[in-house]
């Protein structure tokens, strides 16, 4: 690494491998690297069993890898894990608040757990409380929240000591759309103040949405995951090509005359789906083709059911990259919560 990098970049890592079990045992990381800038949101895509939990469990010191090197806010995970621990925050899977405490009592609690005094404790949590949009139900019990509400609370009682860098693994599972939404601008608001968030997700839009760049990790048969490609969202749409202009027939007797058609305008040989009754082409000019191909199958008495220009989508970056669909379900563990492990060296050093 270099040393300006260390500024440059709030988590870097450099060729991490790790393996479970004995030496024959499953691998689960094979040369896995990653740079996230410092006061962005990075995203973290991958087929189940990939190694994005795992990956991840070793940034935030939960786990030690068994080869490369790592930095977090300008420490080495490996030699000097209390530091690390300093400047992160950690959000699972599910939410770690108590449902029977209020979601003040949970945010004043945790920071006594922070070794924060009973007063800065109480402006804490009211700070956290107003920045999450959570003052009106601050004093109910968090068993009457909804699910993006207890999914706020939880991620700003990952942020009473304001870390640097939060790790969120998963953080929309289980939520419905309104929710995901709360969460998502919650996020938005981080990012916005400042904290380097590296986001796991199966979510594509979820990634889509917040992230500034996504990273893919994909595991070759026999082999743990490894870094395959980084770019922007936009950027990684590019790799699998660019607009498609693409015709919906109303029957299979029609999928002919549509692929002659989308073949003369875009002048490539079309893609068709006889099970779809799809006919998709890849053109240069949106406006033109679609006119053209509008006009051309209106002509020939094409039975047209759906007609239209796509840009390529998350998902068809992720089926090109890894050969598989994204499920939309949980990583290759058991699901990370904030770890009763990290809580104390994180609290080393927190002021009163």
């Amino acid at each position: 690494m270099h040393p300006s990098d260390s500024t440059r970049y709030a988590v870097l890592a450099e060729g991490l491998h790790k393996r479970y079990g004995p030496k024959a045992g499953k691998p689960a990381l094979s040369g896995f690297d990653l740079a996230v800038p410092a006061g962005t949101v990075h995203g973290l895509l991958g087929p189940n069993g990939a190694g994005k939990t795992t990956a991840v469990r070793i940034l935030a010191t939960l786990l030690r890898a068994d080869g490369g090197r790592a930095r977090v806010g300008g420490f080495d995970v490996t030699r000097q894990p209390r530091q690390v621990r300093r400047q992160i925050g950690f959000t699972g899977q599910y939410a770690a608040v108590d449902e029977i405490l209020s979601g003040r009592q949970n945010l004043e609690m945790f920071g006594r757990l922070f070794h924060l005094s009973a007063a800065r404790a109480r402006r804490r949590a009211a700070e956290l409380l107003e920045q999450f949009r959570l003052t009106e139900a601050a004093e109910r019990p968090v068993s009457g929240y909804s699910g993006g509400m207890r999914r706020r609370l939880d991620l700003a009682s990952s942020l009473i000591l304001a870390p640097r860098v939060l790790f969120l693994d998963e953080p929309t599972t289980g939520l419905d759309p309104r929710a995901r939404n709360e969460v998502w601008d919650a996020v938005r608001q981080l990012a916005a103040s400042g904290t380097t968030v590296l986001l796991t997700t199966q979510y594509l839009d979820e990634a889509d949405q917040l992230a500034d760049r996504i990273a893919v990790i994909s595991a070759p048969p026999g082999e743990g995951g490894r870094t395959i490609a980084d770019d922007t969202p936009e950027g990684l749409k590019n790799l699998v090509g660019g607009d498609r202009v693409e015709v919906v027939v109303g029957g299979t007797e029609h999928l002919a005359a549509a692929e002659r058609v989308v073949a003369r305008v875009s002048g490539v040989t079309p893609e068709s789906n006889a099970e779809a009754l799809r006919v998709s082409a890849p053109v240069t000019d949106r406006v033109h083709a679609l006119t053209e191909v509008a006009r051309t199958l209106r002509d020939e008495a094409v039975d047209v059911v759906d007609l239209g220009v796509r840009r390529p989508t998350l998902d068809d970056v992720f089926l090109r990259l890894t050969g598989t669909a994204a499920t939309g379900t949980t990583d290759e563990t058991t699901p990370a919560t904030r770890s009763a492990a990290a809580r104390p060296a994180a609290t080393e050093g927190a002021s009163a």
